[in-house]
Parts: structure tokens; C-alpha cells; sequence
């Protein structure tokens, strides 16, 4: 199954890192990565591959928005579907 994350803050060092981190301990794979900075905001959007995760999406989603807080940003973790149908135009 494929997964949208989002991850939102201010901009430091090793945003990138933490986050990939987090998705390798949960062997989640990603398959696609953006990223941007707006002065000192971050922004990043990742599609990611969750097919080899043992927990289920809402527990990852759960997980994610807990180490997004330790971190000082704002992680979101939705189902591929959801996402588009949330950011249709």
C-alpha cells in the first residue's frame, strides 16, 4: 500500500534524517521525496511504499505524529487515496 507523508516546520538541520529514520525502523520504503524551504519554514512531501510494515497505517500515522511533536514539526501519514481526494483541484 501506498502512503502520503507530510512533514511541516520550521527549518533546522536533520529534519530529513529523523524523518527517514523513523519510516526505516517501520520498514516503510519511500518512492518519491519533495522538498522545499520558504524562508524558514520546511516543507516535505514523501510518497512511501508501507506494504512491509507489520502495524497498521493508523498506528504508523499515530507513531508519526508523536515523533513530529519530539521534533518540533508537524507529521502526517495518510492512505495515497485519501491524500489526493483531500488535494484534488
Amino acid at each position: 500500500m501506498r502512503a502520503v507523508v507530510t512533514v511541516t516546520g520550521e527549518d533546522r538541520k536533520g529534519i530529513i534524517a529523523q524523518v527517514s529514520g523513523f519510516l526505516s525502523e517501520k520498514n516503510i520504503n519511500i518512492l518519491d521525496i519533495s522538498q522545499t524551504i520558504l524562508g524558514d519554514r520546511f516543507a516535505m512531501i514523501m510518497v512511501v511504499d508501507t506494504s512491509e510494515c507489520a502495524e497498521d497505517l493508523a498506528s504508523v500515522a499515530d507513531a508519526a505524529a508523536e515523533m513530529g511533536k519530539d521534533i518540533g514539526m508537524s507529521v502526517r501519514v495518510q492512505h495515497e487515496d485519501i491524500f489526493r481526494a483531500m488535494h484534488r483541484v
